[in-house]
């Protein structure tokens, strides 16, 4: 009998796993998607956390090539495995984008000596999408999805799972109700904004679990001609350092060059900042952007310190924003970026204690490297990645120890990015399609 499987998030790990399925004549009668968003067609673009493709796959159109970025994939399934598991990913964004000629790759390999003194730079493939595309990715994928037999439930909460009884309880927001849903098979990829109710649910069934260190920062811009000897090297530059004596690295995160901007998140009612990259030129504003994330290890209770952490860095319910010289910049729909200027990084001294000085030294470096760039910046603080500590689960199918017919993919599983999350849930199809 074949068996019914509920996804609970429609984001990239949800969707390419569904996705896997179907292609190989798996029923998509028998697969229903829970997401607490909207479908790609009553989507705002200002609603970045919820909702088909999920965060990055609605906002960030790069797609890292390599298994030392974005999460351990290749703990699961090898070196080679992991690859061929991004390979599809990627074929998946090409096949339901509208212009597929227009995702290019790039590839660079030589490390810049003017770097060498200061950073380590990291250099990897990374396949462009383009997020002036993503909405209409996700249009052209959920009709496919749609014309197969996938049942979605959109505007709706996963609000508890039993395990036991194989059963979940939902909410629907429009109209308010309640359902109860059985499977055979659950696949759990909540993302970001489920991090809190994937936390409850590990206390609440004492999952065996792998410790996970804090990852905060600040999301730096500047004017992109600053870094232009770099992007031309790198577009997607990856500039890091490591204090491994302390428990401490320093990376730049998620580069955004040309039509760069600084986005918004909210996570559990606080702000945090992340930055996209449009493709039309008419968005052009020539800056760059990128996040300057901290990962610290040794801290008892990472998750709660990081709530606490962002919380002081809020002021009037929002982020706040520090430059020498400039004011927060506009979003591409022409609005300032929501964050409450302040005069020092005394904030985020107050915000990380010692560990702030670390950023500080970054950014005092940079400006060493770059020499142009002066006080000709700012950074929104902060930049949050919330990783739970991760589930161990059964590394030939990402399923919960104690529960085999319960796969964990995604955020809630320390992917970090979109190709490892998609990854992960083609992995997860492909073991239930055997």
């Amino acid at each position: 009998m074949t068996s019914k499987i509920v996804i609970v998030g429609a984001g990239v790990a949800g969707i390419n796993a569904a996705t896997k399925l179907v292609d190989n004549g798996y029923p998509g009668e028998l697969i229903t998607i829970i997401d607490m968003g909207k479908d790609p067609y009553n989507r705002k673009p200002e609603e970045v956390m919820t909702g088909m493709l999920g965060a990055g796959g609605w906002s960030d159109g790069k797609l890292t090539y390599h298994t030392s970025i974005g999460g351990h994939l290749s703990k699961y399934t090898g070196e080679e495995k992991a690859m061929e598991l991004m390979d599809q990913v990627i074929e998946n964004f090409k096949r339901f984008h509208p212009k597929p000629e227009a995702v290019q790759c790039s590839n660079p390999e030589a490390e810049p000596d003017f770097i060498k003194p200061y950073f380590g730079l990291r250099l990897f493939p990374v396949w462009h999408v383009g997020t002036d595309y993503l909405h209409e990715i996700g249009k052209n994928w959920y009709d496919y999805l749609v014309s197969k037999g996938v049942q979605f439930d959109w505007e709706t909460k996963v609000i508890s799972i039993n395990f036991e009884n194989q059963e979940l309880l939902s909410v629907c927001e429009n109209p308010r109700i309640s359902t109860h849903l059985t499977y055979d098979k659950l696949i759990f990829g909540v993302g970001k904004s489920g991090i809190d109710f994937a936390k409850v649910l590990g206390e609440e069934y004492s999952f065996p679990t792998e410790p996970k260190p804090i990852q905060i920062g600040v999301r730096f811009e500047a004017p992109q001609k600053h870094f232009q000897k770099l992007i031309d090297i790198s577009y997607d530059f990856k500039l890091y350092r490591k204090f491994d004596d302390k428990g401490i690295s320093l990376r730049s995160f998620c580069t955004n060059n040309n039509a760069a901007y600084v986005a918004v998140e909210e996570t559990y009612g606080d702000h945090s900042y992340n930055g996209h990259a449009k493709k039309d030129e008419r968005y052009r504003n020539d800056m760059t952007n990128f996040g300057i994330l901290m990962e610290i290890h040794g801290i008892e209770n990472p998750f709660d310190w990081s709530r606490e952490a962002v919380k002081k860095l809020q002021i009037d319910g929002t982020g706040t924003y520090y430059s020498p010289t400039r004011k927060p910049s506009l979003t591409s729909e022409g609005n300032k970026v929501s964050a409450i200027q302040v005069d020092s990084l005394r904030s985020l001294h107050n915000a990380l204690g010692s560990y702030a000085q670390y950023i500080e030294d970054f950014i005092g470096d940079m400006i060493r490297v770059f020499p142009t760039l002066g006080g000709d910046w700012g950074v929104y603080m902060p930049e949050i990645k919330y990783l739970n500590e991760e589930p161990l689960v059964n590394y030939n199918d990402l399923s919960l120890v104690d529960y085999p017919n319960v796969h964990f993919v995604g955020d809630v599983l320390s992917a970090r990015g979109i190709t490892v999350s998609g990854a992960q849930g083609t992995y997860v199809a492909e073991q239930l399609l055997k």
